[in-house]
């Protein structure tokens, strides 16, 4: 996949901008930036959109930076010219579509059916927009008429929240969700960046849903094990399930019966998520070593489990693929 798009895909979050006051552009980005998205994707819907691209690509690095509604061939150019690493349309329009694959930018054209996905493929392409999402169906729709086009990727745009964003993020349909709570007209023009950024932070948070799935407990042998799982189920009424390495006292407490097995010193600690992907690029972005060489995957090759590179408090961290479902 095109190294843009594959970037885009470990943000996960696309903000949809519309600028009016040329001036908001650079503190609007940095505080995006600041809030964990170094993602934006500024529309011509605007005079302005054209020279707030260029002036974000000048003064803030380390954002990706897209050019949306671009409806022609001459758009494309003047966003090219001014700094865009990507674009996006509302619809599938053949002429935007090959004068971008001539220019060797990634475009990611609105699809809404099985005519413009086909299109799409036709010219070559990864990852589409759905546009509008929520008023064409959502997640069901998408799950639906994806099953012919298996290869194929999606961003969702229209009606995305911070209510919704976690379920849409969890599929591996799903590569970007655009939206533009967190960056909202009245937002922008009242220069409330603070806001952007918290409002940034949270959607994050809710695309991750980061949560405490269990704990693993080293109990050093058999019969410690057992009887550290007794207790738990004669003082709470935690079942016990009794395994192989193992016993479980309800579903959030392991206790292991080897010193080693599961975790470090202490035990292990998995942390639930919505996407292991996208929580894998958002640790490292904040600097988290991860052991990628004992990362666990499903049949599909997706990853469902990595640690951190090192413990916390004698606790290996996992993190596990445990999407929420409402």
């Amino acid at each position: 996949m095109n190294k843009v798009l594959e970037e885009l895909g470990k943000i996960g979050i696309v903000p949809v901008i519309k600028i009016d006051d040329v001036e908001k552009a650079v503190p609007l980005a940095q505080a995006l930036k600041a809030g964990g998205i170094p993602c934006a994707e500024v529309t011509f819907r605007t005079a302005q959109g054209e020279e707030s691209i260029r002036r974000i690509a000048g003064a803030v690095p380390g954002i990706l930076l897209g050019a949306g509604t671009v409806l022609s061939p001459e758009q494309v150019d003047k966003a090219i010219d001014a700094g865009a690493q990507f674009i996006v349309s509302p619809g599938f329009n053949p002429r935007v579509v090959s004068h971008c694959r001539e220019k060797g930018i990634p475009i990611t054209p609105g699809c809404s059916n099985p005519s413009d996905i086909e299109q799409a493929l036709e010219a070559g392409l990864e990852v589409i927009k759905f546009f509008p999402a929520e008023q064409s169906g959502g997640l069901d729709y998408i799950k639906a008429v994806s099953a012919p086009y298996p290869s194929l990727r999606f961003m969702p745009t229209g009606g995305i929240s911070a209510a919704n964003i976690g379920v849409y993020s969890a599929c591996d349909k799903i590569h970007a969700c655009g939206g533009s709570w967190m960056v909202k007209d009245e937002f922008i023009n009242a220069g409330d960046f603070d806001r952007i950024t918290a409002l940034s932070r949270e959607a994050v948070s809710a695309m991750l849903g980061f949560r405490v799935v269990h704990f693993g407990i080293n109990a050093g042998d058999t019969e410690a094990a057992g009887k550290a799982a007794r207790f738990f189920s004669d003082m709470f009424g935690f079942a016990s399930k009794d395994g192989s390495s193992s016993v479980f006292a309800g579903n959030a407490i392991e206790i292991m019966k080897t010193q080693d097995a599961g975790g470090k010193k202490h035990g292990h600690i998995v942390i639930g998520t919505n996407s292991v992907g996208k929580a894998a690029a958002f640790l490292e972005r904040r600097g988290i070593a991860l052991d990628w060489d004992n990362a666990k995957k499903d049949a599909k090759g997706r990853i469902i489990l990595l640690c951190l590179g090192e413990e916390i408090a004698g606790f290996a961290i996992h993190i596990a693929a445990s999407p929420q479902t409402g």
